[in-house]
């Protein structure tokens, strides 16, 4: 497996730097909270190791102390304080930008052609949307503070002891640096090994809910053990890859606290031959109160490199994370796609359509399905797209929708397609697919879908049109009966009426159905067609279909036969024909 670039190691660094302006201010007091905390952490070492010097060598009274021991309690409530203020904000800052991150890949991910040649997988989708987005917290919640602190609060702990000793601060000064450098060299080994442990779960997510899917499949074939055992090889080898990950993690950590201990014994050796008059490098005698200070201290000036070790990984773990993301889902957007609203009050005016030299090609654009069709449907009305299965009927509707790339020109309303903002055209014209998707939920959320305000007597209303009403009521729980995923335990009619039912939710000017009575029997049909076409006055619509009976019901039909969009009229209805 290949290793991640620095330059793209470098942009990964500088996309998670871009998005800490979406944790607002909860980062900065996150970033705040710890250092001033540490400012107080001064204060109260120097009050303490003052309070034990009068102790111990002048043996001062309980009554001098006391202020003193009063300050100290004081202080270390206002530091337990500071320091879950800023955990909390952490959190709070990361859960935002989270969030963020994740409608902004979301809206992203909406705003692209489900037919696009480059849509990832759903499971490798759901992966970097999910595990990969959570992978960002440990950076922003803890790892962000801590490399603050680490860059601040060393620094300023040696400058204020280097004029009460120069050689304690000067120890100090010289051994903080050394622990980042050599804990950038583990690093380095360290974000290799996330970067592929990252990929290892994107791929083992998106083998998992592949297989899943398509788990009937597999056992109607008898793959169902070789797959299982795939995936917990699979699952055996992002075990190794963390494992590695890990050990690389408490390397690091023994690094720094290997350097720490010796700075801290240095320290202390030194306080310690200094009080035996074996050491002389002072210009006057160092105090119980100087010596306490410096060893109270010297713990605490290696405290935020320890800390920054402890969160390191996180650091890792989020550049893996954004590569993986970027990976599967392109570029990280810097600001959501604005999807569709809901509906408005009043009726949409009825869109014309125009096709001029439209050719459409399957996604690997080794075919030509249609080529230089031309096409006018005036606004209100109804048209039929005949042709067999196969012939492309699908495809033209899609392309009509903007869900299907194409060469030439689609204009809607007199609009070119490509000049229609998105929120815009999802308003403006509704389709209805051939496999429509129906969710885990009742009937009635289903069909809310398409209008999530949607008040129960609109739903109701939209029901009776498609002639949901009439198998739901026979349900003990009538629309409030819960689906299976995929419409389980329904037939491909009632699922399809249930889709048709979203439609009359909707005040599109624009309606376009592929095979909406495909698996209905003759009366059923006709009814759902009347319903359907009173709904339509005033809208224009288009329906792809195979039924000449269907067809024969619309004002107008074209027949898509071959590449070529040839205007033929049609006997009886004087339908027009594509040849």
């Amino acid at each position: 497996m290949t290793t991640k670039a620095p330059d793209q190691s470098r942009l990964d660094g500088k996309t998670l730097s871009g998005l800490r302006r979406f944790g607002g201010g909860w980062l900065y007091v996150a970033i705040g909270a710890p250092l001033l905390g540490g400012a107080l952490l001064v204060w109260q070492a120097w009050i303490l190791s003052s309070v034990v010097g009068d102790a111990i060598q002048d043996g001062a009274s309980l009554d001098v102390l006391a202020p003193g021991v009063i300050t100290i309690l004081a202080l270390l409530l206002v530091r337990a304080a500071l320091s879950a203020i800023g955990d909390r904000a952490g959190t709070a800052g990361s859960e935002a930008i989270k969030r963020t991150v994740r409608s902004l890949l979301f809206s992203n991910l909406l705003s692209r052609s489900p037919r696009a040649a480059d849509q990832p997988q759903s499971g490798a989708a759901a992966a970097a949307i999910i595990d990969q987005v959570e992978a960002l917290d440990g950076f922003f919640a803890k790892y962000l503070p801590a490399m603050i602190q680490a860059g601040l609060l060393p620094i300023a702990f040696g400058a204020i002891i280097l004029p009460l000793d120069w050689l304690a601060g000067l120890l100090f000064l010289i051994t903080a640096p050394l622990i980042p450098i050599f804990m950038a060299l583990v690093g380095w080994g360290a974000q290799i090994a996330t970067d592929r442990q990252a990929r290892a779960l994107s791929i083992l997510t998106g083998r998992f809910a592949d297989r899943l899917r398509g788990l009937l499949t597999l056992k109607l074939f008898g793959r169902d053990q070789a797959e299982t055992a795939g995936i917990v090889s699979a699952s055996d080898e992002l075990r190794k890859r963390t494992l590695k990950v890990l050990r690389i993690a408490f390397l690091s950590s023994a690094v720094l606290e290997f350097f720490a201990a010796l700075g801290v014994a240095g320290v202390a050796l030194y306080i310690g031959l200094t009080f035996i008059e074996f050491l002389h490098l002072r210009s006057s005698p160092m105090t119980l109160q100087l010596g306490l200070f410096l060893l109270l201290m010297a713990p605490e000036v290696y405290n935020p490199l320890r800390l920054l070790a402890a969160h390191y990984h996180d650091r890792a773990s989020a550049k893996a994370a954004i590569g993986e993301i970027e990976a599967q889902l392109g570029k990280l957007p810097t600001e959501i796609v604005p999807l569709a609203d809901a509906p408005h009050s009043h009726q949409t005016s009825a869109l014309g359509l125009t096709l001029a030299g439209l050719t459409l090609r399957t996604p690997d654009r080794a075919r030509v399905i249609l080529s230089d069709a031309k096409l006018t449907v005036a606004p209100g009305e109804h048209v039929a797209l005949l042709g067999p299965s196969g012939i492309g009927k699908s495809t033209l509707l899609e392309a009509i929708a903007r869900l299907r790339d194409y060469d030439g020109q689609i204009d809607i309303g007199q609009r070119p397609l490509t000049d229609w903002a998105e929120n815009d055209l999802r308003d403006g014209i509704t389709m209805l697919g051939q496999k429509p998707r129906i969710f885990a939920g009742s009937m009635a959320d289903n069909i809310a879908l398409a209008r999530p305000n949607a008040t129960a007597a609109e739903i109701r209303r939209a029901a009776e049109l498609a002639h949901v009403a009439a198998f739901a009521d026979a349900l003990p729980e009538g629309l409030d009966t819960l689906l299976g995923d995929g419409g389980l335990g329904l037939s491909g009619g009632q699922v399809q009426r249930i889709a048709l039912a979203r439609i009359y939710l909707r005040d599109a000017g624009l309606i376009l159905l592929d095979e909406p009575t495909a698996h209905l029997d003759a009366a059923l049909e006709a009814a759902v067609l009347d319903d359907l076409q009173r709904f339509a006055r005033g809208r224009t619509l288009i329906i792809a279909t195979h039924s000449e009976a269907v067809a024969s019901r619309m004002g107008k039909a074209w027949r898509i036969a071959g590449e070529s969009l040839l205007s033929t009229p049609m006997p009886a209805n004087a339908k027009r024909s594509i040849a």
